[in-house]
């Protein structure tokens, strides 16, 4: 059919008609590369889920001695979506936490169906672990998870359900047109193989594949606001949230939480999100010179101020202030009033096949000797508790977790500002339950056909009770037994003793703990599990529910990219593949065949026997030609949702108190009078407090440090959020109604020069009465 513009081409009027048409045109045709060019919706969301700081056992190390005592830097839960404006869309969380958890992805989920009915569900939410082991436990299900921990933790559990859902709903209400860019690139010091041992027993052929004995390419994707430019970035990499050792009691996200605050206070330090934001490297060495990093509440502090002898004097006149009662808990809209309805940059360095690498990277030695470990047990002189890994900041363990989350951080930044690759294409996903306790698995047989094998209920082997060198056992295990010891035996036959059928699955596995047949009080390990499949263009997550070892990731990677990239159409042609540990629940280890005969604390951790990862194999794949074909997958299986059944032991608070004529909030060690401390100094002071149990003051800080202002007015500065501000608790005895907040600043290098002091928040529990919240101010000081 004729346009009808060009019927009036006769006349004058008719020539302003193909004139507008033309205009018409030209409009539409720029138009519609817009339209296309952001074919997703992008949101980003982050949430306080920093849980007790007192008396709960930490997750990840089961050492019942390691409890919290305090604060390094608060945890948060991170979250991204994208979402096809009229399709489907997926939903992927990044925890500081040791790992994800059955029960908190099920809680979660009810939550989500509550608010949004069916649009974000378990196909399409993902929720992962970045393996710190410095924080709270006590929120997974399963006894042998809890155990340490005296059990549930209703605490912590509730602030990371909270923290998930809040993150996702902030995720959700950020939604708009955005572009997203990937791109990948090699971290070569960021972490070793602690079992290679294990990890040569793989075939030769194999390994002559990889330069590298563990896997060292960096995944990022970088997320674009069409109007606010970029808003964030998630990346994944592969190195054990070990660099804080066993003995630590600073609740703290390890290297990767060090990582994501490193970004994000980089980010915001340039201002970003931003429109037309343009990243640089600029202020990068000034952001991370060694005794300075970046702060959390910086946007708020004056200009730097000279120091006089009249500022000095000034300080002198600002004694502490006494405790005080706060008339409730405003302290996070107090603290955080200056950055309230300001979009966040939300940066997560997730964790992928982390199963055998260390971020000790400096090698494994006997404390007693100095001389480097046993290469086949990690032992020194037969004994597994004297051999330890050493990180780059050796012997500061918060060195060496800064040092490695700076690694990560720079070459995340790298990536961030070089990525060009846009992702263009589909979202889609694929979700199934499994019973992993008795899955047919076709193998291939010594006769080059095929075989069909079964994978087992849980069990772990005597090797679990060894260790690593991250954070070795006790008595006289080691890795890479594949007997066990009669005495052993005996303690294990008290608890349940496995059956032949078990021992024979298992072997070599020598079983320590019949875990998946131990039922009292409720279940000792998982059998049902998730496996999951995220598509987002031509980025492609395969979401594990336990920590793959190296190679086991590579075979994992690669069977699941050859089923894509089998498509006729070339739809998966480009595709990159990244593996996300520890996501949606967790079941420990999942080592290849060769490894699991070593049986070093890897092939004793992993779960269901010898073909656990030949079934994981299996099963992705029938995901991703179920992905492949378009086609739905279903499941006849769900977890169990054991949350009425759980036992916790940890007594609760009963009272605080202080001693007579003291106040909660009081000074009870003070900063010294007239002082005055350079760049790089540490300042303290000590409170009488309360334990930091009775309000976790979410999204708010225990301690803060104050800065004056040209108009006498205390401005926050830096909080318990912050890489230079430790928050440290203690009671005088165990059991006592008493204790103390350590305030510790360790004053940055870009610290703007001025007067100073400490605060310190909290809230206390009468023996009759409701909790109360208090304050308290230390001396000021000045800072040159």
């Amino acid at each position: 059919m004729e346009p009808s513009c060009l019927r009036y081409h006769v006349s004058g009027f008719g020539s302003r008609m193909i004139w507008l048409c033309f205009l018409l045109v030209l409009v539409l045709q720029s138009c519609s590369p817009a339209l296309s060019d952001s074919p997703y919706l992008v949101g980003m969301g982050s949430y306080d889920i920093t849980g007790p700081a007192a008396d709960v056992n930490m997750m990840g190390y089961a050492n019942a001695e390691q409890i919290a005592s305090g604060i390094h830097f608060r945890l948060k839960a991170r979250a991204f979506i994208v979402a096809e404006p009229n399709g489907k869309r997926v939903v992927f969380v990044n925890l500081d936490a040791c790992m994800a958890s059955q029960l908190v992805t099920i809680k979660v989920l009810e939550r989500l169906k509550a608010r949004y009915g069916d649009l974000y569900n378990e196909n399409n939410v993902a929720i992962s672990g970045i393996h710190t082991h410095a924080g709270p436990g006590g929120y997974l299900q399963y006894v042998v998870y809890i155990v340490t921990s005296l059990g549930f933790v209703r605490q912590s559990f509730d602030v990371i359900v909270n923290g998930i859902e809040q993150c996702i709903v902030e995720a959700h209400n950020n939604l708009h047109p955005g572009k997203i860019y990937v791109n990948k690139g090699d971290l070569l010091d960021a972490g070793v193989n602690r079992s290679p041992s294990a990890y040569l027993n793989n075939p030769a052929e194999e390994r002559s594949k990889y330069q590298y004995n563990v896997d060292k390419e960096m995944t990022l994707i970088k997320f674009v606001d069409d109007e606010l430019g970029p808003v964030g970035s998630f990346n994944w990499f592969a190195t054990h949230g070990t660099s804080m050792s066993r003995t630590n009691s600073l609740i703290s996200g390890d290297n990767k939480g060090a990582a994501a605050r490193f970004m994000e206070d980089w980010a915001e330090q340039n201002g970003m999100p931003k429109q037309g934001a343009h990243v640089t490297k600029d202020g990068l060495e000034y952001l991370h010179k060694i005794s300075g990093l970046p702060r959390r509440v910086s946007s708020i502090i004056p200009e730097p101020n000279e120091i006089t002898d009249d500022l000095v004097q000034l300080a002198s006149s600002y004694e502490a202030s006494g405790g005080r009662r706060l008339s409730g808990s405003s302290i996070t809209r107090r603290i955080r009033s200056s950055q309230q309805n300001k979009p966040k940059f939300v940066s997560a360095f997730c964790q992928s096949n982390c199963g055998d690498v260390s971020p000790n990277v400096l090698g494994t030695f006997c404390i007693d000797t100095g001389l480097p470990c046993d290469f086949n047990h990690s032992t020194c002189n037969g004994k597994n508790e004297l051999c330890y890994g050493r990180g780059p900041g050796y012997p500061d363990e918060f060195e060496s977790t800064r040092i490695i989350g700076n690694r990560q951080f720079l070459k995340a930044l790298d990536l961030f500002n070089s990525a060009s690759e846009e992702i263009q294409g589909r979202v889609d996903y694929r979700h199934t339950y499994l019973d992993f306790s008795q899955l047919e698995v076709n193998v291939p047989s010594s006769t080059g056909g095929e075989q069909v094998v079964k994978t087992c209920p849980a069990a772990m082997g005597f090797a679990f009770a060894a260790g690593t060198t991250d954070g070795p056992g006790a008595f006289d295990f080691e890795q890479g037994d594949v007997k066990g010891n009669p005495f052993w035996r005996l303690v294990r036959n008290l608890l349940k003793t496995p059956g032949k059928e078990q021992v024979e699955c298992q072997a070599p596995k020598p079983i320590l703990l019949d875990t998946g047949e131990m039922k009292e009080p409720y279940d000792w390990a998982p059998s049902i599990l998730p496996i999951q499949i995220i598509r987002i263009g031509q980025m492609v997550i395969l979401c594990v529910p336990g920590e793959f070892t190296t190679m086991a990731g590579r075979r994992l990677r690669d069977a699941v990219k050859e089923v894509l990239t089998s498509d006729s159409s070339g739809e998966f042609n480009d595709i990159h593949v990244v593996l996300a540990g520890l996501t949606n629940t967790y079941s420990q280890y999942i080592t290849t065949f060769e490894e699991y005969q070593i049986q070093r604390y890897e092939g004793a951790s992993t779960l269901y026997g010898p073909h656990t990862l030949s079934a994981y194999i299996q099963e992705f794949q029938k995901l991703a030609t179920a992905m492949v074909a378009n086609k739905e997958v279903p499941t006849n299986f769900q977890p169990p949702d054991m949350l009425d059944k759980q036992i916790g032991l940890l007594p609760g608070v009963m009272f605080d108190s202080t001693p007579p004529g003291v106040k909660f909030g009081d000074v009870s060690s003070d900063v010294p009078a007239s002082s005055t401390f350079g760049k790089g100094s540490t300042v303290n002071a000590t409170f009488y407090s309360a334990c930091p149990r009775n309000d976790l003051l979410t999204d708010g800080t225990f301690a803060l440090v104050e800065k004056l202002d040209g108009s006498n007015n205390w401005v926050p500065a830096y909080d318990d959020d912050d890489w230079s501000l430790r928050f440290k608790w203690s009671r005088p005895a165990k059991l006592s109604p008493r204790s103390f907040a350590t305030l510790e600043w360790t004053i940055p290098e870009d610290a703007p020069s001025g007067v100073y002091r400490l605060r310190h928040f909290g809230a206390s529990k009468p023996l009759l009465g409701s909790i109360k919240h208090f304050t308290g101010t230390s001396r000021a000081f000045a800072v040159r």
